[in-house]
């Protein structure tokens, strides 16, 4: 459904006459970040259906799919998806269900559970990746150099609040 305006220009507008023009670009970013963030997983789990995939259980699956063994602890994939110990848990049982993973327990480590690639697993996230590359993961109209300059943009936010050095060699400066 074609909109007749731009709801970030209007919520833009009306943020400046309730709250005047200072926190208008900051409010203008998050709406806009979020806007599209919902565009994206929308678009790129409408791409990933047919693989019986969402993209939170995509980016589960290639986390397995690039570690050496095929296979990682559930508390290690949280810790590099960002996600709570509940959400690795749920994302695992519907790749469990659908064939792509299994779980095993850990050969030195009782307490462990690791979730494993299947063969299945390893041929439908090659798959899902040949269509996710063709479509750009869904960024068109975006060309290369607008892509390169939002992710070296929202870098610095992330290197802050995720404390990892930002690859560009800028020093974060925390604002009070």
């Amino acid at each position: 459904m074609a909109l007749p305006f731009d709801p970030i220009s209007e919520a833009k507008r009306n943020w400046a006459q309730h709250w005047g023009d200072d926190p208008v670009p900051s409010m203008a970013a998050v709406t806009s970040i979020m806007r599209v963030q919902q565009i994206l997983l929308a678009r790129l789990n409408d791409v990933l259906k047919p693989f019986d995939l969402t993209f939170p259980r995509y980016e589960a699956l290639m986390l397995l799919y690039y570690s050496r063994q095929g296979a990682l602890p559930l508390g290690k994939m949280g810790d590099r998806l960002q996600v709570h110990r509940t959400s690795v848990t749920n994302i695992i049982d519907g790749l469990e269900k659908s064939g792509l993973v299994t779980r095993e327990p850990h050969e030195r480590d009782r307490r462990t559970t690791l979730a494993r690639l299947t063969d299945q697993g390893r041929r439908t996230a090659a798959e899902a990746t040949a269509v996710l590359n063709s479509l750009h993961f869904g960024t068109e109209p975006l060309k290369p150099p607008e892509l390169d300059a939002i992710t070296h943009t929202l870098e610095r936010l992330r290197a802050d609040a995720d404390g990892f050095p930002p690859e560009r060699g800028e020093s974060l400066r925390r604002v009070p």
